[in-house]
């Protein structure tokens, strides 16, 4: 799991980026809000969790943004500011959770647990099953449902569309998608990926369909609606 820790407060950042690792998590940091955003937008992360108040661009702004361009990664906001109005403000802004400072660095890790838990559930349907909009994917048997169809795919295309499922509305690197699909010693050239692309669009999307596989030109792809 790989978490984004966005805040300018080092005397927090550095005890809570080491005890987040020691639990097993991948943490990155930002002490700003412009970096923070950047890196919310270019990486792939299944938590994000924001300081309200930053340089150049709040927390509540940084949400903002994801969620414009329908990102539903979980925020869970750290602020000092507790009142009624404020937390339904960073809620409204798409917040799935809120911690006021000063807090014990346990409550927030179960805090953290509990968004991981939350955010998988509402991927993952049943045991080897994912829905994402319309479209279901059997991984066991091989098979994608899009509107009572059934549709038939590759060892290789079910492989890409699991991992574009678990993480919909966020931005795929080529990258990231290269090393999810080859090993080292096995990684084909660049249109590989794309002729792969192509292919996967084209079956799980009919004429009067929805496209779901969305190319983010010269970085890679965003899956959703």
């Amino acid at each position: 799991m790989k978490i984004l820790l966005v805040d300018d407060e080092v005397e927090l950042t550095d005890p809570l980026t080491r005890l987040l690792k020691r639990e097993g998590y991948e943490v990155d940091v930002a002490d700003n809000g412009v970096a923070g955003a950047q890196l919310a937008l270019e990486n792939n992360y299944d938590l994000l969790i924001l300081d309200w108040m930053l340089p150049h661009k709040s927390g509540l702004e940084i949400c903002q943004e994801l969620r414009s361009r329908s990102l539903t990664t979980p925020v869970l906001f750290l602020t000092a500011k507790d009142t009624v109005d404020d937390r339904v403000l960073g809620l409204d802004a798409g917040a799935d959770d809120y911690l006021v400072k000063p807090f014990q660095l346990r409550e927030l890790l179960a805090r953290v647990r509990a968004l991981l838990r939350r955010y998988a559930n509402l991927v993952e349907q049943t045991p080897g099953r994912l829905k994402v909009a319309d479209l279901e994917l059997d991984s066991e048997n091989q098979l994608a449902y899009r509107r009572g169809r059934a549709i038939e795919l590759s060892e290789k295309e079910i492989k890409l569309l699991e991992y574009f499922m678990r993480h919909p509305g966020q931005l795929l690197t080529h990258e990231e998608i290269h090393r999810y699909l080859w090993i080292d010693k096995e990684q084909p050239s660049s249109n590989v990926l794309a002729a792969l692309i192509r292919l996967l669009r084209r079956k799980i999307t009919k004429k009067d369909e929805n496209i779901l596989i969305h190319t983010v030109y010269g970085k890679g792809y965003r899956f959703g609606e």
